[in-house]
């Protein structure tokens, strides 16, 4: 079963320790980062992504409006060894439930433009190319 767990003092570490593989590395910062970013920016949200009793991933997002109006995804990964599972999707359904509490905002993830599972995964939850582009990366929005 997979569920989202706060990042506490007891998990963190594993969480600075799940990778990804060689290719994705190049598209996201390493999870360290994100919980640094969290520490210093309240309205960010962290969680680790569990299946059963095993952290197998990290995801992190914000809980007020930024650009476009929208409410942001910062981060979500699935340790390279735990991919291929379906642990990503879920995690992003269920992260996506938390972020509808906080308001009928659209929904933003950016992602490298040539991170073809991302951009599979997001299509299938609902969110469309709009042609918006921070830097290197496509930004795809959910409305609801």
């Amino acid at each position: 079963m997979v569920t989202l767990q706060p990042i506490t003092e007891q998990n963190w570490y594993v969480c600075c320790q799940l990778t990804l593989s060689e290719t994705q590395q190049t598209y996201m910062e390493p999870n360290a980062i994100s919980l640094l970013q969290a520490m210093y920016e309240p309205t960010l949200e962290a969680r680790a992504i569990y299946e059963d009793e095993t952290m197998v991933g990290f995801l992190m997002y914000n809980t007020v409006p930024e650009e476009l109006d929208a409410r942001w995804v910062y981060r979500i990964m699935v340790d390279h060894a735990h991919q291929g599972k379906g642990i990503g999707r879920k995690a992003t359904e269920l992260m996506l439930e938390e972020m509808g509490r906080f308001g009928p905002e659209p929904i933003v993830v950016g992602y490298h433009p040539d991170n073809t599972g991302a951009h599979r995964l997001y299509a299938s939850l609902g969110f469309v190319d709009e042609g918006h582009r921070f830097g290197r990366e496509r930004a795809v929005i959910r409305r609801t």
